[in-house]
């Protein structure tokens, strides 16, 4: 077919390849029994022709029309007279759909809206999806598209699925609309779109869908899809919730990105001007890959949580419910750039302004860095807000830059350090670090105030929200209060032959804690309830032994997790080195400070 994706990342390829101890595996996987996976719409009509009605849906994104034509073409070729209707013939007018959604696009806002609180019903015509019935002459109806399930129809259940970042990457080719819409946005609207409308109306029809699903299709690759029966994906996803899961990484350049994870990751597509962001565990937009024979299916993360949050969770579980509560991301500023100067919203401001439960605290453990390394973080004692803004307001109209270091604290970093920083605080990495970003998990409202006069990787300004910033910041948080407070002081917790259990604690603000695992050989952890996300911080690879006996190695920079339902693991140092795991997370409720949820 012709262009449908605008990147420089890789398609996923459809087989499975094996990764060397140390190398990291762009593509990790949980194994599934032989026979599980099959692929191709040959394979899928097959699947298909013993039924006299199929409903077709699936998530936003998808290229509806592509996979109805090839689809058709095998179901003729195996002489099936099949009748195809199109479920968005029964969705609102494109001016009916803006009215229902403007409330969440947050009027001229580039970046922000709020998280929409309807259905995805309410996209439709309840008397125009009455009138869609299969057809009496057909030997197979077909009734395809984002909620087709919403007509009713009694047959077979299909689900097409398709990866967030394939969906943004078909937005910024142009390949595709957002929900109701004929019309496609620029890429940047479009995900804002996403974000707080299309995803949230999807995904909640996703998991009504779930348990009923007779078969589940990744369509990422679109003249090849994979796809297995929804008996098998609820079997493994509640295996995984017991053992131990790695979403799949995504990789994005950014205007101030750097050239470590290009190093690091040599099997990552090389022309490009560098690597800013690896998303390593930003459960809303991560997958999880499953294998089985050689070949890869892709599913959202959500689907995991949606029928096993409570093993995933444990104790926390119905604070958090669907919402894996924390997240993981690398930020490479080696050979690059500094962070934008920012701040993250107060609680209440989140709830209120963006419809989010919790907010965006972070703390940044610093994986690897140059000796200058430096990070930005808390005001200097002497700071006068007023003529911070001045200074930013000029700036941003002028084009004059900002002597930082004027206002703001730099602080020298070095490898294991981490920095805490609650919402409210202003912050940003300097260039040459690689942070491991852990942080609650909302991830998108990043209030930047001073991006020191860079376009983005389009060539246009980077957008600035000095406004909302300064409706967050704490000034308080300044002076020698930072280095006290909000820099870790770690301490060794329990230690043995071999082995120690180092806490590097976080701020009172922050409802997550960290430890760290040192050990030459081998350590047995209890959950005690707790779901446990880790990273190897320092060696070459770890393997994980779980409870039920499954074994996976993890290599130097990958992020896994053991859910709470695991109730205990093994880190086993195979080629007999010292390693470094980092482990998360959630405290005790006892130990949450008021307002972090409402």
């Amino acid at each position: 077919m012709e262009s449908f994706r605008k990147t420089t990342q890789t398609l996923m390829p459809a087989r499975a390849s094996a990764t060397a101890p140390g190398e990291y595996n762009i593509y990790p996987s949980f194994p599934l029994k032989e026979g599980k996976i099959w692929s191709g719409y040959r394979e899928l009509a097959d699947q298909m022709i013993s039924s006299a009605v199929v409903v077709l849906d699936g998530y936003p994104g998808v290229l509806w029309e592509n996979f109805r034509k090839l689809l058709a073409t095998e179901l003729d070729a195996l002489g099936i007279r099949s009748a195809w209707q199109d479920v968005s013939v029964a969705m609102l007018p494109p001016a009916q759909v803006d009215a229902l959604i403007a409330p969440y696009l947050g009027d001229n806002d580039p970046l922000f809206g709020r998280r929409f609180e309807g259905t995805l019903a309410d996209f439709f015509q309840q008397d125009k999806l009455s009138l869609l019935q299969p057809d009496p002459s057909a030997t197979l109806n077909i009734l395809y598209g984002c909620g087709s399930s919403l007509a009713d129809w009694k047959g077979l259940l299909l689900y097409v699925d398709v990866p967030k970042n394939e969906i943004q990457f078909r937005f910024r080719e142009g390949a595709m609309t957002n929900l109701g819409s004929r019309v496609a946005l620029p890429s940047k609207l479009a995900y804002k779109r996403c974000y707080f409308v299309d995803w949230v109306a999807a995904s909640n029809h996703k998991r009504e869908l779930l348990p009923n699903i007779d078969l589940v299709i990744d369509e990422q690759r679109p003249d090849f899809p994979t796809f297995m029966r929804g008996d098998d994906l609820r079997e493994v996803l509640h295996d995984m919730s017991r053992n131990y899961f790695r979403v799949r990484p995504w990789f994005e350049p950014g205007p101030w990105g750097g050239q470590w994870i290009r190093k690091q990751i040599p099997q990552l597509p090389q022309e490009v001007p560098n690597y800013a962001w690896s998303f390593e565990l930003i459960v809303p937009e991560n997958g999880l890959l499953l294998e089985s024979s050689g070949l890869l299916l892709e599913v959202s993360f959500d689907c995991l949580m949606f029928q096993e949050y409570q093993a995933v969770l444990g104790e926390c579980a119905e604070d958090f419910q669907t919402e894996f509560p924390v997240r993981f991301d690398f930020l490479d500023t080696f050979d690059g750039g500094n962070l934008s100067i920012q701040c993250h919203p107060r609680p209440e401001y989140i709830r209120q302004n963006f419809g989010e439960r919790f907010t965006q605290d972070e703390t940044y453990y610093i994986l690897d860095c140059a000796p200058d390394a430096q990070v930005y973080l808390g005001f200097q004692e002497d700071v006068d807000p007023a003529a911070f803004r001045a200074a930013l307001e000029k700036s941003a109209q002028t084009g004059e830059p900002v002597d930082i270091e004027q206002f703001v604290q730099s602080l020298p970093v070095q490898k294991h350090d981490l920095l805490l920083i609650p919402n409210g605080t202003i912050h940003g990495s300097g260039k040459n670090n690689l942070v491991l970003e852990i942080s609650a998990t909302p991830y998108i409202f990043t209030f930047k105030m001073y991006d020191w006069l860079r376009n983005d990787l389009d060539g246009k300004p980077r957008s600035l929200n000095i406004q909302r910033a300064f409706e967050n910041l704490y000034f308080d948080r300044k002076g020698e209060r930072i280095s006290r407070e909000f820099v870790s002081k770690p301490r060794v917790l329990e230690q043995g032959n071999g082995w120690r259990l180092v806490h590097c604690p976080t701020h009172p603000q922050h409802f997550y804690d960290v430890h760290r695992f040192e050990f030459d050989e081998r350590i047995t952890v209890h959950l005690h309830g707790s779901c446990h996300i880790l990273s190897l911080v320092e060696g070459e690879s770890v393997l994980l032994e779980t409870a039920s006996g499954m074994h996976q190695r993890f290599n130097y920079a990958e992020t896994f997790v053991v859910p709470a339902a695991a109730g205990s693991y093994q880190l086993v140092s195979e080629m007999g080195q010292s390693l470094k795991v980092v482990k998360c997370f959630v405290k005790p409720r006892s130990e949450w400070l008021p307002g972090v949820l409402p």
